[in-house]
């Protein structure tokens, strides 16, 4: 790490690189979120050869921004390395003592420490409602879900963050009348208004994104893993045609669905799976 700031750090000096040394933490949002996708693709593909390369990528991407904050007299690296340290520490009072040492185990002082995962989750929110109320904010359950989230993904957290407090379903059929009750009342709206089929349509997503978080399922990867199919599958299709001596752009609906069938039928693709599909049992915002 001691490494990486100091190449960093020369290669916004005067006699770095002109490239680097123009960046603002503005212009380097969309990189930190390049960055991110193609670990979380490699992560899909389950290729640990290539995970430390794209880890580095994104690592390369946070020092980056805290040597453009040092610049201006705001943090270091050090420092944002200290805030989550100390963090984890302090939202951990079943791993470690306050000073950060790992807790004894087998002390009957510890009988009343949380064992679950679910209940680490319920432990984890109440200290950081602790530690909101502590600096002065409100306690907002949703308030740390972030806004620039993928829709899919946010929808996601907000249903994890509220099951935590036990605003849930108690199994997945609940999610799925629910599910079965916004498709109804989406065909409803189709004939009222594009605005009200809008919006029928966002609360059958936020379902089914929240039946993924019931089936311990991200909806995200699924997704993923589904358009990954999917674009097989049609490549497929084409090669399919092509073979008869067509296209898809001179074939009709009728044989494109057969050439589909086909390709189902003779060839099916293997199924692409997510290798991050399976979610935790219960996540937790930072």
């Amino acid at each position: 790490m001691a490494r990486l700031v100091r190449i960093m750090a020369t290669l916004r000096s005067k006699r770095g690189c002109p490239w680097d040394r123009e960046q603002t933490h503005a212009s380097l949002r969309p990189f930190l979120l390049e960055e991110t996708y193609e670990a979380l693709e490699v992560l899909d593909r389950g290729d640990l050869d290539a995970l430390p390369g794209e880890l580095g990528d994104v690592m390369f991407q946070c020092v980056f921004h805290a040597q453009i904050a040092a610049e201006t007299g705001g943090f270091e690296m050090a420092d944002a390395l200290e805030a989550i340290a100390a963090k984890l520490v302090r939202r951990h009072p079943h791993v470690f003592t306050s000073s950060g040492r790992p807790l004894a185990r087998g002390r009957k002082s510890h009988a009343r420490l949380p064992t679950t995962p679910s209940a680490v989750l319920t432990q984890w929110e109440q200290i950081k409602a602790s530690e909101q109320h502590s600096a002065g904010a409100k306690k907002r359950l949703l308030s740390g879900v972030p806004r620039a989230l993928p829709s899919l993904l946010r929808a996601y957290e907000i249903g994890t963050r509220v099951a935590a407090v036990g605003f849930d379903w108690p199994d997945a059929k609940g999610a799925v009348d629910k599910i079965d009750e916004e498709v109804r009342e989406l065909r409803e709206a189709l004939s009222e208004s594009p605005e009200r089929a809008a919006e029928e349509l966002g609360d059958l997503l936020f379902s089914i994104a929240n039946l993924a978080r019931k089936l311990k399922l991200e909806p995200e990867s699924a997704l993923r893993a589904a358009n990954e199919k999917f674009s097989v599958r049609f490549a497929a299709v084409e090669a399919d045609l092509e073979r008869r001596g067509s296209s898809v752009h001179a074939a009709t609906i009728e044989e494109m669905e057969a050439a589909w069938q086909r390709v189902k039928r003779l060839s099916p693709p293997k199924t692409v799976r997510s290798r991050s599909a399976r979610a935790p049992h219960a996540r937790r915002s930072r």
